[in-house]
């Protein structure tokens, strides 16, 4: 099945104490966004990737992805005020022949090539697969005054990652519900199953951390400077 990647990669460096794009956030002398591309090299269908960014970056962000992969072409989609606005936006610019569309935050820069290739495998069987790793901590639900009201069964709990993978007609229909409902999801493999389908659990890596803080930052660093992923 025609496979094509869409990348997550408009938000801003905001939390992480710096101006401009997170994904063009240096990590260890290299755009956090090339790193993460680098993971799909092997893969064969990095070329025409979606790659969602913040308005008014184009120009920076052709920079690095042409000094970085100057053989390849990439399509640039503006992103919304939300995460679901953006990926809808890339949607919208993929290829009429694109069967499934592997999504990934260009701020997980340490995916494995073993969970995106399984991710793609369940999707193509269950029609939407996300990689997830399941909870080795206890996970506490709290009131509004912060007091413990629940403690659930950590055996069923998985902690979200990306990619989430769809057959491109699941995750439209999923998207079109959602902006016909005015519901706003955190992922979305989410909005698939919000819809009624099944999504597949693929099993990731400790090391497919989201980059979001100053201390995130600091550990990706370390994690490329002793070579750990």
């Amino acid at each position: 099945m025609k496979t094509r990647l869409l990348v997550a990669a408009g938000g801003m460096g905001t939390r992480l104490g710096l101006a401009g794009p997170k994904a063009l956030v240096e990590i260890a002398g290299k755009p956090m966004l090339v790193r993460t591309l680098e993971r799909f090299a092997g893969l064969g269908f990095l070329d025409d990737a979606v790659i969602v960014i913040p308005g008014g970056h184009e120009a920076a962000f052709e920079q690095a992805l042409t000094s970085a992969f100057p053989s390849l072409r990439f399509t640039l989609a503006a992103g919304g005020a939300e995460r679901q606005i953006s990926v809808s936006n890339g949607l919208d610019r993929l290829p009429t022949n694109t069967e499934i569309i592997v999504i990934h935050d260009a701020a997980r820069p340490f995916v494995t090539e073993t969970s995106i290739r399984a991710s793609i495998e369940s999707a193509e069987a269950d029609g939407a697969a996300t990689v997830a790793i399941p909870s080795i901590d206890t996970i506490l639900c709290g009131d509004s005054d912060a007091y413990l009201i629940d403690t659930p069964d950590r055996q069923a709990l998985w902690a979200c990652q990306t990619p989430q993978t769809f057959q491109v007609d699941v995750i439209r229909r999923a998207h079109d519900a959602a902006r016909r409902d005015g519901y706003v999801g955190t992922d979305d493999a989410s909005l698939v199953r919000r819809v009624g389908g099944r999504v597949k659990l693929v099993m990731g890596s400790p090391l497919n951390f989201k980059i979001t803080t100053p201390t995130d930052l600091a550990l990706a660093e370390c994690v490329v400077r002793e070579g750990l992923a």
